[in-house]
């Protein structure tokens, strides 16, 4: 792995301040560079950009603290600096001219081991190169982060032509297990991958808009999650990018590929260009295919180009067809309807498929980077090759072929001969992916770095099994692969915790105790878990919830609260109890979920949470238990029950005033208990693992892991770390002290300020008290001793009470309807 203790990042934009950003959440000591100022500070720009991080929404730093790790500087003055760092990565204007200009001030300061590399969207690495002294050129390559920096897995590694092989292996080391990305190689050809695959499919969009005569919001209903795409869909997706970044993309495009057969839609709508020259530029301008009129959103129509009331949906019987869950009968009857919907449908993914096809030699090494690239860069859920080979292969080239010759695709180049193979079933097979460029099937990198991704994202075709199963319910799989570690993963959607999960996860620990080293509760797809379902309703699980769309990222970390809160009702879903007057099976099912997690605490074998995603309420609760917790960076964690009126029972509460008690080494426990409270209280989401950690929910012994991938592999280190250092269960606390009385009154009046300035309502001070009389070890003396099972039979009282008043039965009902959380 390249050795990497400081960064700098040239270029202090929105981009370049979000990429320093991201090194700063990896624990690295970043410069970041910026024009000097004119007047004043020389280094105000770059400070700015960095204060201005704290404003960005979703947030680039993994906590706000971060941002001391980031120093600012400017070209006049620093340039000396340069010397001590070991990568440095330029973001400056996509302009050749600027870069050459800037390579050329810049390269006199390097050291002799420092690896430079550009950030660029397109432009031509050797091109770049061109610019640099020989010396420099073999530690030279192209680095392209999606945007936002933080959240986007996919980075493209592009080497010129001179680029030490050596140094690019070591650097994508660095950027998988440091900086927690997914590296995909890609040629030097305009826009790289997933670019060239992504803006394609957007002008193909654009293109078959037209034909179709379709509204902008029928597109996007269309385009969406109907078909496995991020909810910003097509013309979203332009409004978020930024109509001039966009057009700066395809113009890329234009110049740079001029024999491509699809060369003549290169090209931008002249509604598009109407709108670049009235500065329509999208979101961050305020309007441009979308803009919002007071509490609605409204489109852009292309024929008055006036704006009007965005509501339509895509036709019901499209929906459904595209609701099919066999692919092979989702595409029979897409491609047999006549409905215009499923049409354009049909011409959008045809000539996404075709334009792969052709260009894939020219642009990546085999068919697993292209796929992979656009999960990973667009959100997909599948990649387009992936998308033809589960279809069919041979039938999907048939429809191709047809429509070829039928004069009705964008270009009418062949499809490339190695397609029209008898034998082809599709690209991707357990033994690798076709390469068009090799005409070979070229297996996984072989990188030591990847030896850490026990179960990386798989394709279609490719080996999806984990290990051999010891234990399957309809709720929980167990299972092992010969490492004498047992691995647990729940079965529901959103992976619940319903009353069958309970019962399997008392028997997996059972079955860990009697034959493994120890039990890892990690999910094959996140989230971690969303809470407890004590309704008893299993779901199973479904779709993928995994998607690094940027749609999704706003959901999960814009509006986490919010979405915590909704998450937590739905699978609690207490309603139904409360109609069949079962109050009594609710808590004897709260009991049992309490009893799982003592029994998690106490087993005599380690019981390791691997964590990402989402882990809320119960699934927040499983953490605190945990011998040891892993941490995907981007794991959201929260107790979010008091959000509906309700409190932690599955021995959260419990587990924070033990942690109080601890941390006050026999002082006065309040002053320790009081931040834990606001958090329960409030509902509190940690909206990075560093945050979790920051509220109290990860321990100082947990580790968070930048590489989603790599969680199950470190989870089994820190595991065998365990046995090896002679685990034993923990004792449990003779006697937990704790504060009593006192601290609830105190707690109570600072709740009734709140009331009196109206910044809670009465059932919010209601909730509140009773969150305050668990944590606090109710109606005691303070300093008194009590065991665990007063806590925990404290919070089912507590739990039980809230749940049986009106307002919180009236804030599950309105948010099962609604969707939406009640103040009331």
């Amino acid at each position: 792995m390249l050795p990497v203790r400081k960064v700098a990042v040239l270029g202090a934009g929105v981009m370049g301040a979000q990429i320093a950003a991201h090194f700063a959440n990896a624990g690295v000591r970043v410069v970041l560079f910026e024009l000097a100022s004119k007047e004043g500070d020389p280094n105000a720009s770059a400070r700015k950009a960095i204060e201005g991080l704290r404003g960005i929404d979703p947030q680039p730093l993994a906590s706000p603290a971060l941002a001391a790790h980031i120093e600012a500087a400017n070209y006049d003055q620093d340039l000396g600096k340069l010397h001590e760092c070991d990568l440095i990565v330029e973001a400056v204007a996509e302009r050749i001219g600027i870069k050459n200009a800037l390579y050329a001030r810049i390269t006199p300061h390097l050291n002799e081991a420092t690896v430079f590399a550009t950030n660029t969207s397109g432009l031509s690495i050797q091109a770049l190169a061109q610019a640099l002294p020989e010396a420099v050129r073999p530690r030279f390559c192209g680095v392209h982060f999606f945007n936002p920096p933080r959240y986007m897995y996919l980075v493209e590694l592009i080497p010129a032509r001179e680029s030490d092989p050596a140094m690019l292996d070591r650097l994508e080391a660095f950027l998988v297990s440091a900086m927690g990305k997914g590296v995909v190689r890609a040629k030097d050809t305009p826009n790289f991958i997933a670019n060239r695959i992504g803006v394609f499919s957007i002008l193909a969009a654009f293109h078959h808009t037209q034909t179709f005569d379709l509204g902008f919001d029928v597109v996007d209903a269309l385009t969406g999650p109907l078909i496995g795409r991020p909810r910003s869909a097509t013309y979203r997706t332009a409004d978020l990018v930024g109509l001039d970044t966009l057009a700066h993309v395809v113009n890329t495009m234009t110049q740079g590929l001029p024999e491509d057969p699809w060369h003549r839609h290169f090209v931008l709508p002249v509604w598009y260009r109407a709108l670049l020259e009235a500065a329509a530029l999208g979101q961050k301008s305020g309007r441009g295919i979308y803009r919002k009129a007071g509490r609605n959103i409204e489109v852009l129509d292309r024929t008055s180009m006036d704006y009007r009331a965005s509501a339509a949906e895509a036709d019901a019987g499209v929906a459904a067809i595209l609701k099919t869950r066999d692919p092979v009968e989702r595409f029979d009857r897409l491609r047999a309807s006549t409905h215009p919907h499923a049409r354009f449908l049909w011409a959008c993914l045809r000539d996404m498929l075709h334009y792969c096809a052709v260009h894939l030699g020219e642009i990546a090494d085999n068919a697993r980077d292209v796929d992979l690239a656009m999960r990973w860069g667009f959100g997909w859920s599948q990649g387009p090759f992936e998308l033809w080979q589960a279809i069919g292969w041979q039938r999907v080239t048939g429809w191709i072929d047809q429509d070829i010759r039928a004069g009705r695709t964008m270009s009418d180049v062949a499809l490339p001969a190695w397609v029209h193979e008898p034998a082809r079933t599709g690209v991707h097979q357990p033994d690798g992916s076709y390469s068009a460029a090799r005409a070979i099937a070229v297996p996984r990198p072989a990188l030591p770095v990847y030896r850490r991704q026990p179960c990386p994202d798989r394709l279609v075709g490719e080996h999806s099994g984990h290990g051999t199963t010891v234990l399957e319910t309809a709720a929980v799989r167990m299972w092992s692969t010969g490492d004498d570690i047992a691995v647990l993963g729940f079965r529901t959607k959103m992976n619940t915790i319903s009353e069958e999960v309970i019962h399997g996860v008392r028997q997996a620990l059972e079955e860990a105790e009697r034959g493994f080293k120890g039990l890892i509760l990690w999910q094959p797809q996140p989230p971690f878990s969303a809470g407890a379902n004590v309704s008893g309703q299993s779901a199973r699980a479904s779709d993928s919830p995994r998607s690094s769309g940027f749609a999704r990222i706003m959901k999960q970390v814009r509006r986490q609260a919010e979405s915590a809160v909704l998450k937590a009702a739905r699978r609690l879903n207490v309603a139904d109890a409360l109609m069949a007057g079962r109050l009594a099976r609710v808590e004897e099912i709260v009991e049992q979920f309490q009893a799982m997690t003592q029994a998690w605490k106490y087993s005599s074998v380690p019981a390791v949470s691997a964590v990402e995603g989402l882990a809320l309420g119960g699934g927040c609760e499983i953490i605190l238990h945990s011998s040891r917790t892993v941490a995907a960076l981007e794991s959201y964690v929260g107790l979010v029950e008091p959000g509906i009126g309700l409190l932690p029972a599955g021995g959260g509460c419990k587990e924070l005033a033990l942690r109080a008690a601890q941390e006050a080494r026999g002082g006065d426990v309040f002053p320790y208990l009081r931040r834990y409270f606001q958090n329960v209280a409030t509902a509190e989401v940690g909206k990075s693992a560093v945050q979790a950690r920051d509220l109290g929910y990860l321990g100082a012994c947990d580790r968070i892991v930048m590489n989603r991938a790599e969680v199950l592999h470190v989870a089994k280190s820190e595991l065998n770390a365990l046995v090896e250092a002679g685990y034993r269960a923990p004792l449990p606390p003779a006697g937990i002290p704790v504060a009593g009385r006192s601290a609830i009154a105190t707690i109570k009046a600072y709740m009734a300020n709140m009331l009196e300035g109206q910044y809670i309502s009465e059932h919010d001070y209601l909730v509140g008290s009773q969150v305050a009389c668990v944590m606090c070890g109710g109606d005691v003396e303070g300093g008194t001793l009590v065991d665990e099972a007063w806590l925990l039979a404290l919070e089912r009282r507590g739990f039980m009470e809230l749940l049986a008043t009106e307002k919180t039965q009236a804030r599950i009902e309105h948010t099962l309807r609604t969707g939406k959380p009640l103040r009331n």
